[in-house]
């Protein structure tokens, strides 16, 4: 799937017979190489050999899932339990009462140039290892492994079965490695991920990924401490670069709860924290975005969701009266009011004017005014022609408002 404003490579052209030969070789070389995995996953052929098949045929097709599984069927079942560079039997012998330590480069992940069947001749499975220190043989298979998918995730940023295997790594060696080497694979995945959101920065895989890595940074088996103050940044300097970032947003009103009890806020800290927010936001609608991009209403909604909602301001401002928040919503409807110059055709603006005056009728437990009514006319005239597409919605609400 592509990027962000990352077109896909025309795929409309005529193929000449020595493409299409081309691509029918390639066809059969990949069937071989299925067939071959899956006869030495029947064999229980556990080995380094399996694994750097299953990286040819992963590095040709991610999302192939089956492969992504045999590959921690590889990992759990052979590798982690022992060494995976295999000594010669004249080596093994003279070294039976010794324990053995060995490494793995990433090259051993890599794709193979050779044929795979002089490949399987050539490492044969040995199950006279012994077992690996804790943070030995393991930690360099997971960081081979890890060094593998990384140009996977750079090349298919949006396959799921890249991240999910890519996790499953991490919480392994969360699992079998000492907290501390593990919290350094975890560190590293944090910098990884804010690399790949520069690239793609409305890549909702990575910024749900990105969630997953720090609760797992926060976390006490890490030896972890709270992150929701320097990500609740990270969600400010992401908006300033591109306004329209749907999950920065989404982030951002994520923390905020997180924050404020951290903080221990007052009423006061937390009444000025909700006024920095419109602020922030008005700013962001009145500059790059006035007034069209989506995204910002619909953060804007989420502010105002805190007030209009019966639960919903205990939130941010819990201690709010009726009044505070009927006074509130009545300084932003002024505001929308207010955009509306020089905005005229922003089905946004008309829309919000409808749902907030209507929510202080709710709020208020009364019936709207002649003079809301008559807005209530006036602006949904106009999303009618703004909107078409939904009309029925619009009709719907002018008969329940008369």
């Amino acid at each position: 799937m592509a990027s962000h404003n990352v077109p896909r490579p025309a795929t409309t052209e005529l193929k000449t017979e020595q493409t299409r030969l081309k691509e029918q070789k390639q066809i059969d070389e990949y069937k071989a190489l299925v067939d071959l995995i899956e006869v030495k996953i029947a064999e229980r052929q556990y080995t380094l050999e399996v694994l750097e098949l299953t990286s040819k045929l992963l590095a040709k097709n991610p999302e192939y899932y089956t492969i992504w599984n045999v590959r921690r069927r590889l990992l759990i079942y052979g590798l982690f339990s022992k060494p995976s560079v295999l000594s010669s039997p004249s080596t093994e012998s003279q070294n039976t009462s010794q324990t053995v330590t060995t490494t793995v480069s990433s090259d051993a992940f890599s794709s193979s140039t050779t044929n795979s069947t002089t490949a399987s001749k050539a490492i044969q499975p040995n199950l006279s290892f012994p077992i690996p220190g804790k943070n030995g043989t393991i930690l360099e298979l997971i960081e081979a492994d890890l060094d593998f998918i990384f140009p996977l995730m750079i090349q298919y940023p949006k396959c799921y079965w890249i991240w999910n295997y890519r996790l499953w790594l991490l919480k392994e060696g969360k699992a079998r490695l000492e907290p501390q080497v593990a919290r350094e694979l975890w560190s590293r995945e944090l910098t990884l991920v804010g690399k790949m959101l520069t690239r793609d920065s409305r890549n909702f895989h990575g910024w749900g990924y990105r969630r997953i890595v720090i609760s797992e940074l926060e976390s006490s088996d890490l030896n972890g401490a709270s992150m929701a103050e320097s990500e609740f940044e990270y969600t400010t300097k992401m908006i300033k670069a591109n306004l329209s970032n749907f999950s920065a947003w989404h982030n951002r009103s994520k923390l905020i709860p997180r924050i404020l009890n951290e903080r221990n806020a007052d009423n006061a800290t937390r009444r000025k924290f909700l006024d920095d927010e419109f602020e922030f936001i008005t700013e962001a609608i009145y500059t790059d975005a006035y007034p069209y991009a989506q995204s910002v209403w619909f953060y804007h909604q989420f502010l105002m969701s805190t007030l209009i909602e019966p639960l919903g301001h205990a939130i941010i401002t819990p201690s709010f009266t009726q009044n505070d928040r009927v006074q509130y919503i009545s300084d932003q409807l002024n505001s929308l009011k207010e955009m509306l110059d020089g905005a005229e055709d922003c089905k946004w603006i008309y829309n919000a004017l409808l749902e907030y005056t209507m929510a202080i009728c709710q709020i208020e437990e009364r019936e709207p005014s002649e003079d809301e009514k008559q807005d209530f006319v006036s602006w949904l005239s106009e999303l009618r022609k703004l909107d078409p597409l939904h009309k029925g919605r619009w009709d719907d609400l002018g008969k329940n408002d008369h």
